[in-house]
């Protein structure tokens, strides 16, 4: 069965600084973050990887992974493609307000890939590493029955494993219930560490949340949901023309109030850690050198697939 790990790829990055924060290495040979992400679903069992990146990085970027990457996929069988995020990618009869510079947000990303992506898929950002447990617990679901048009997952994290010591970070906030489902996602930006525990703007957040990293298991069907969903979205950007965005979590926890789709959290202890910032990266390398000392990942990292 085919299954598609969708890798938003397109991110400005402008927290991070000079360069293009999804393309620093940080593995002992020069892997990137993706790299781990794109060998831990292979041995999950996803059998495409599409790229969504933007066309002024296109170069830099095949450069660094895409070409290297496309070597190692056709020789075991795993395909790859390419899509782009563009600002003036929008519902026909729109104009793109003047002034308006960075794109849509991560639902845009991934309608980016919508003539693309026929098979069941997994949602990733680039620059974060989720662990080999939530790649395997998502692949599972895709082939499992629990799929079907309106019944999704997402891999949960727990909050305090998700922070970052440099700065402050965007984490959207889950509501399960009893069974395991997702009753609602809060976006919650500026989450700080403060001692033990976090807080944003001076009100403390439970570090033993679960939260959403942006990692989740999609129906293709999803795609005409999030096109409706993007029509919808622009009758509310005259409210904010510049920094208006159409957010993957936002929309869907919109689905979910509205009864329209279900969300079953794939929990994992794993720790998350990606560069948001700068000085993320030494701690990113450090990281990647303990995993790889502990045995999770060899240092030649594509050679057992």
């Amino acid at each position: 069965m085919k299954t598609t790990l969708l890798i938003m790829a397109a991110g400005i990055g402008s927290r991070y600084g000079a360069g293009i924060k999804q393309l620093a290495q940080v593995g002992p040979t020069g892997e990137i973050i993706m790299d781990y992400s794109i060998y831990d679903a292979i041995k999950a069992g996803f059998n495409k990887i599409v790229f969504i990146i933007r066309k002024d990085i296109e170069e830099d970027f095949k450069q660094i992974i895409g070409e290297r990457i496309e070597k190692i996929c056709n020789e075991i069988g795993v395909e790859v493609d390419y899509t782009f995020q563009c600002l003036e990618n929008i519902p026909e009869g729109i104009k793109v307000p003047e002034g308006r510079t960075k794109p849509w947000g991560t639902g845009h990303a991934v309608l980016a890939a919508k003539d693309i992506v026929k098979e069941p898929f997994a949602v990733i950002n680039a620059d974060d590493y989720y662990g080999k447990e939530a790649f395997t617990k998502i692949h599972d679901f895709l082939v499992s029955d629990q799929l079907k048009a309106n019944a999704f997952c997402m891999a949960g994290f727990i909050l305090k494993n998700t922070l970052s010591d440099n700065g402050g970070v965007t984490r959207g906030i889950c509501q399960v219930d009893d069974n395991g489902y997702l009753t609602d996602v809060v976006e919650t930006s500026d989450i700080v560490k403060v001692g033990n525990g976090a807080q944003t703007k001076g009100v403390e957040v439970d570090v033993e949340s679960l939260v959403s990293m942006n990692m989740w298991g999609l129906s293709p069907e999803f795609m005409d949901m999030l096109v409706t969903g993007f029509d919808e979205f622009f009758k509310t950007v005259d409210a904010n023309p510049l920094k208006a965005e159409y957010l993957l979590p936002i929309y869907i926890g919109q689905l979910l109030r509205e009864n329209k789709v279900s969300v079953k959290v794939l929990s994992t202890k794993d720790t998350w850690f990606g560069v948001t910032y700068q000085e993320d990266k030494d701690y990113v390398v450090g990281e990647f050198r303990k995993l790889i000392e502990a045995g999770v990942y060899k240092a030649d990292l594509f050679s057992d697939l």
